[in-house]
């Protein structure tokens, strides 16, 4: 593999590129016109514009993205996540065009793309599964009679989902057929595919997700968990490896599990098997992403890999080097999601102009970033603008690291998830480990956080007042 083309923006391109330049393979990056002046477009060794600031006008366009891999001799194609790393229909162009898709194959894809058709994919493995119905059903009548059957509450999901699109929780009965009717709706109007199913409903679950990667020779390992509960809106937020509350016991079943789930497909390459865990320790086997994951950076900082690395050597046929025997967590990181987004106001998308920007430094500080000073924030695509992840010998040490990382982690023009990030690390639940998936439900008020920064902004005012009376003076001593 001479040449990768990087089928996606930001930071993720830049992360990708990184380790191919490392590798002594050459990059080509694609934009929108947008993009054309972002970093990661200075950053490759070849840059194409593939179309207009609309994702479906640019880099969501699989046909021209091939025919520009085409045009530059590109032998391999790393989609990053989101846009086009789940689309088995792009991974199957690649192959059709010999371009290497560095991730599964596109099977394997469309069966793990289908949360029915994983769970069906899975059921002869004897992996752990939260009860519920297995497959599609549209029938109100019939859903209703099988989730009286379950027990209320219960969780109605989209199969073809995810992002919390399509997903409803169902308290009664009474509430049942309007809220499947929304799900349906949000289903079609989000994925094209309508089909819902219906589970249990796991009250106060804990978001716990195993790295596993696997190649072309029968090999597959699971780079221990990674603890998600920190989200909003269903998407996660705060990420860190290892988990607080995993035994090596517990570690170990999950670890397994999320093997047998990669052997379910005949898996190949970077992929997270996603499991809820519930206050009883029991664990239930929720979905497989396809691709490597925003939070990976942690998982590398625990187990000193390079996740892109193996990716793209498995990805050329190559052995994986590394027995399951040879890994050992070593420390631990944290991540916090930097986005555009007004914490103060139900985390909706904060765009515009970047005046100010300056990214933390310093040992065990990491900020994989896809931004710069004077840039513009576009409204087209995830407001996510970087990953700080920080790493320290022990939790405490991570946590205290990351709360110094944001204190000096600098941005005007647009509101963050920065201050959301220091309330999460502070907040005595999250430092104990005693917390879940509704952490932010539980103990996030935005409108303590603007007091605090009312308060803060208070004392900076009479600190500066105090100042310049105390300078008034000295001016005024006569010599």
């Amino acid at each position: 593999m001479r040449k990768i083309l990087v089928a996606n923006r930001g930071e993720i391109a830049i992360r990708v590129m990184q380790t191919a330049k490392k590798m002594g393979i050459k990059t080509v990056a694609v934009y929108s016109t947008v993009d054309r002046n972002s970093p990661h477009v200075k950053f490759a060794d070849e840059a194409v514009c593939i179309g207009e600031a609309p994702s479906n006008q640019s880099y969501l366009l699989g046909d021209k993205i091939i025919e520009v891999c085409k045009q530059l001799g590109v032998d391999g194609i790393h989609p990053g996540y989101g846009f086009l790393s789940e689309n088995s229909d792009f991974a199957e162009l690649a192959e059709k065009n010999n371009i290497t898709f560095i991730g599964p194959k596109s099977k394997a894809m469309k069966v793990m793309g289908s949360k029915l058709a994983a769970k069906e994919a899975v059921k002869a493995f004897n992996i752990p599964m939260v009860p519920g119905l297995d497959e599609a059903i549209t029938d109100i009548a019939l859903a209703k009679k099988v989730a009286g059957e379950i027990g209320f509450p219960i969780l109605i999901k989209a199969s073809a989902g995810g992002g919390g699109k399509g997903m409803r929780i169902v308290e009664n009965e009474a509430e049942f057929e309007s809220q499947m009717d929304r799900a349906i709706s949000e289903a079609t109007n989000a994925f094209g595919d309508g089909s819902v199913f219906i589970e249990k409903y796991v009250g106060s679950p804990r978001h716990i997700e195993i790295q596993v990667m696997a190649d072309s020779h029968g090999n597959i390992l699971y780079l221990f968990e990674r603890e998600c509960s920190i989200q909003r809106r269903h998407q996660k937020v705060v990420e860190e490896a290892p988990s607080s509350v995993l035994t090596p016991e517990i570690r170990k079943a999950m670890g397994e599990a999320a093997v047998k789930v990669a052997q379910s497909c005949d898996y190949l390459g970077a992929g997270t098997v996603e499991f809820l865990l519930d206050e009883n320790k029991n664990f239930y086997f929720l979905e497989m992403n396809t691709r490597l994951q925003v939070e990976h950076p942690v998982t590398e900082m625990i187990t000193g890999l390079d996740l892109v690395e193996m990716q793209i050597r498995v990805a050329r046929g190559e052995k994986l080097t590394i027995t399951q025997d040879d890994l050992q967590i070593k420390g631990h990181a944290m991540e916090l999601r930097v986005y555009a987004e007004d914490t103060l106001n139900d985390f909706l998308p904060s765009v515009g102009h970047l005046d100010v920007y300056q990214i933390p430094v310093g040992e065990g500080i990491r900020v994989d970033n896809g931004f710069e000073q004077g840039m513009d924030v576009p409204i087209y695509y995830d407001p996510m603008l970087a990953k700080l992840i920080t790493y320290g010998k022990t939790r405490e040490e991570s946590i205290e690291l990351m709360i110094k990382a944001i204190a000096n982690y600098h941005i005007e023009g647009i509101s963050t998830t920065l201050p959301f990030g220091t309330f999460v690390m502070e907040h005595e639940a999250f430092r104990s480990g005693d917390f879940d998936t509704n952490f932010v439900k539980k103990y996030y008020d935005s409108n303590k956080l603007k007091a605090k920064f009312d308060k803060e902004a208070e004392i900076a005012a009479l600190v500066a007042l105090k100042r310049y009376l105390e300078d008034k003076e000295i001016v005024r001593i006569p010599n």
